[in-house]
């Protein structure tokens, strides 16, 4: 669970009170976090320690799993291990509800601003969700690293302001993270720059495999018990468009990325927290008429991600968001600038 000590660091980050407060001692009081893999049977300390090193820490990590894997995860037997995931699916209730129920359900899901409300309102009017995996694609310089930056600024602010109370993990593949351009977006909401960089978790990505297991670290952490709301993926294709190269490794390209989605959305839903990712494109040379912009991953990365996100330079150095898919949303697209405090709306 996530302690009140991370949450009220988050809420002072975005106070704007810069006076320095005297650390005070708390009483910690242990929550109750329900049914544990500890709980399950045939489940010993021994094997939670192989699952954890896994990556799998909760009761729905588990229920996913076959026989087969989990008995060569955790050392155990495959009756034994059949005996653990059928205990963890009943804990965990995985059958079918109403969908009166699933609407009450999605009443905890958080909404985070995108500093832009020409860019919220074309996301439903709060900006983008936890629980979902929005991508955003397109050319060099057409805002995605500014809008993800924005993001991990916002997620900071109050629910009442349009953020989460929570902090960022902000993977970075291309090496275009800058600490500067946090301070003036900072700045630009009259935040305590200094808290809202130590509120962003940042890793650099080397290759696919180091991409990957920044995952699981990100699951340690919300273990570890830091109030984690937002999770940034910059870029998502990177590396393995640069590792995966010609057609001879489409197929396993492919398939590394579809595990690395599927591990994308488990997190979001285990833990309600938002994905934002940057996608980089291709020209179709097959198009003839139109834009033959397209982003990298084909349908693998178009089907996993809820909220797809077209960027693109406009007139007097604008940026055109089109939004192309969502479970909810009609199409539609909206015009914002960057400038050096943030993003800013234009009328439209």
């Amino acid at each position: 669970m996530v302690a009140k000590k991370d949450i009220d660091e988050v809420k002072e980050a975005v106070s704007g009170d810069v006076e320095v407060v005297k650390p005070v001692k708390k009483k910690v009081v242990k929550e109750d976090k329900g049914p544990q893999l500890i709980d399950l049977p045939g489940v010993g300390p021994g094997a939670v320690a192989k699952l954890e090193a896994a990556g799998i820490y909760e009761l729905m990590g588990l229920a996913v799993l076959t026989p087969s894997a989990l008995s060569d995860m955790a050392g155990m037997s495959e009756s034994v291990a059949r005996k653990a995931i059928q205990a963890s699916r009943k804990m965990m209730d995985m059958g079918f509800v109403s969908g009166l129920e699933h609407e009450e359900k999605r009443k905890e899901l958080f909404n985070i601003t995108t500093g832009s409300k020409n860019v919220d309102n074309l996301l439903g009017g709060k900006g983008i969700q936890t629980k979902a995996i929005t991508e955003a694609f397109g050319a060099f310089g057409s805002g995605k690293t500014q809008l993800a930056l924005s993001l991990a600024v916002g997620v900071q602010l109050p629910l009442d302001q349009g953020g989460a109370n929570g902090k960022a993990v902000y993977i970075d593949t291309e090496g275009t993270f800058r600490p500067e351009r946090v301070r003036q977006f900072a700045e630009g909401i009259g935040a305590n720059a200094d808290k809202v960089l130590k509120n962003i978790l940042v890793a650099r990505a080397f290759n696919s495999d180091h991409q990957m297991l920044l995952l699981d670290r990100v699951a340690e952490l919300i273990k570890e018990g830091e109030p984690i709301r937002l999770m940034i993926i910059d870029s998502l294709t990177a590396h393995f468009r640069a590792e995966f190269s010609g057609r001879g490794m489409l197929a396993d390209r492919q398939q590394r990325l579809n595990r690395y989605l599927h591990n994308l959305m488990r997190i979001a839903e285990q833990n309600n927290l938002a994905v934002y990712v940057t996608n980089q494109v291709m020209s179709d040379p097959a198009q003839m008429f139109g834009d033959p912009t397209k982003a990298i991953g084909g349908n693998i990365v178009g089907h996993a991600c809820t909220y797809r996100m077209y960027l693109r330079r406009g007139k007097k150095d604008s940026r055109v968001c089109k939004l192309i898919d969502s479970p909810d949303l009609p199409d539609n697209e909206t015009v914002f600038m960057i400038e050096t405090d943030g993003l800013r709306d234009i009328d439209v």
